[in-house]
């Protein structure tokens, strides 16, 4: 502490213009073009009636097979709530089922109905040239860099992040 008052930092302040390297406008930038895809997304969703939260979980049904419903909140990034609501949803729409689990009454697995897999494949034809609009600044070979990093941001190896 100085006669002046508390000791001030250093550290650059985050400011949120392009190329600023601080952390926090990192996190703001990652959150800006996750609202994008999202958003570009969302749009190639819609004629088919769902969500891109609805479509994250039947990722994770195509990906995983059936799924302990409580499992499906940390493979989408959502809360348990949140996934009751979604599952409930699909459900409703023919798109996806709960079953028991053997060995416990308690716990339900969800899997997608061949519906919900007609759906699923429907969704990739609607959104590749959405997803092509998305890139469309890329160079070549940025997409795939671009990919690899974001993979290792968001799945760091043991003993990161």
């Amino acid at each position: 502490m100085t006669a002046d008052g508390p000791d001030r930092t250093t550290a650059s302040r985050a400011t949120g213009r392009p190329g600023d390297a601080t952390p926090f406008a990192l996190g703001l930038l990652l959150r800006q073009a996750h609202w994008r895809a999202a958003t570009v997304m969302t749009e190639a969703l819609r004629p088919l009636g769902i969500e891109l939260r609805h479509f994250a979980v039947m990722i994770v049904l195509v990906d995983r097979g059936p799924t302990v419903q409580r499992d499906l909140a940390p493979a989408t990034g959502s809360d348990r709530a949140g996934i009751m609501r979604v599952v409930d949803d699909l459900e409703r729409m023919g798109l996806a089922v709960r079953k028991s689990v053997p060995g416990d009454r308690r716990v339900r697995a969800v899997e997608i109905t061949p519906k919900g897999l007609e759906l699923f494949d429907a969704a990739h034809v609607a959104a590749e040239p959405q997803a092509e609009r998305l890139v469309a600044q890329l160079q070549p070979g940025e997409v795939e860099q671009l990919k690899g990093l974001l993979t290792r941001l968001a799945y760091p190896t043991s003993g990161e992040g």
